[in-house]
């Protein structure tokens, strides 16, 4: 159940050139959410955002009642966001959403992240108890690869591509995948990116007759399903119906999803 909640800041850091790490004090939030949910958080007062940002847990602390969100600055909204100080509060609305399903049944799993959709996936690999885990993580350049250590640390293996080749794999990451995938057995892919990414996920997947769960990426207004701004395409038994990605996602099916 989401609770609309005020939050003290523990600490914010810069970790690479507009992106921010910042970890919040909530007992709520550390206790309830799972991995693919989000906060809908309200970045200032006043008139100059009036929108909620949505941000995906990154990662809990239960034993501390903390949670990270990690967000990069690329509007009026998370300007403010990044500016605010340990200390300080935040009004914001969660856990949202719904999770990816992390059924033990699923023991050979990957994950494939591109960007700022790495994210809600080291909830994921932190949570999930499997017998082996495989990251992917794609980069535009080696400036903005992001929590490399954790990543290591949560998984079996890291694969990392960057779109320059100033580090790991010059190409997409998706590459990886497909090179990867005959041999490695995978029962379950999760996915959360750029749309572009997330759909050649889901055809290799499917090629493979591999099941897939994406998480997708929209801007949001209400974070609840009252607004319909966040509106997707999903199929509907023969046919195809409008999805809110905040109430009856972000996490989906890779079946599901309608991709135009």
């Amino acid at each position: 159940m989401p609770k609309v909640l005020r939050e003290k800041i523990k600490r914010i850091e810069n970790i690479a050139p507009g992106i921010f790490l910042m970890n919040i004090e909530s007992g709520y939030i550390a206790e309830n959410a799972k991995p693919g949910q989000f906060v809908n958080i309200k970045c200032c007062e006043g008139l100059n955002a009036l929108l909620r940002r949505p941000i995906s847990i990154c990662r809990v602390d239960r034993s501390e009642g903390t949670f990270d969100i990690v967000f990069q600055v690329k509007g009026t909204g998370t300007e403010f966001l990044c500016r605010k100080q340990a200390g300080e509060t935040v009004d914001l609305i969660g856990p949202l959403g719904n999770s990816f399903d992390i059924d033990d049944k699923y023991e050979n799993i990957a994950v494939v992240g591109g960007g700022i959709g790495i994210f809600p996936l080291l909830f994921l690999l932190n949570e999930k108890k499997a017998t082996k885990k495989t990251a992917f993580l794609g980069f535009r350049n080696k400036e903005l690869i992001v929590l490399r250590k954790e990543f290591e640390q949560a998984s079996d293996k890291l694969n990392i591509s960057t779109d320059d080749g100033s580090e790991g794999y010059n190409g997409l990451i998706t590459d990886l995948l497909e090179k990867d995938i005959v041999q490695a057995g995978y029962d379950m892919i999760y996915t959360c990116g750029p749309t572009p990414m997330i759909k050649k996920v889901c055809n290799i997947a499917d090629s493979s007759s591999i099941k897939c769960q994406v998480s997708l990426e929209q801007r949001m207004g209400c974070g609840i399903g009252a607004c319909l701004v966040c509106a997707c395409k999903t199929k509907y038994g023969d046919d195809w119906e409008y999805s809110h990605v905040c109430k009856d996602g972000p996490v989906f099916s890779s079946s599901e999803v309608i991709f135009e």
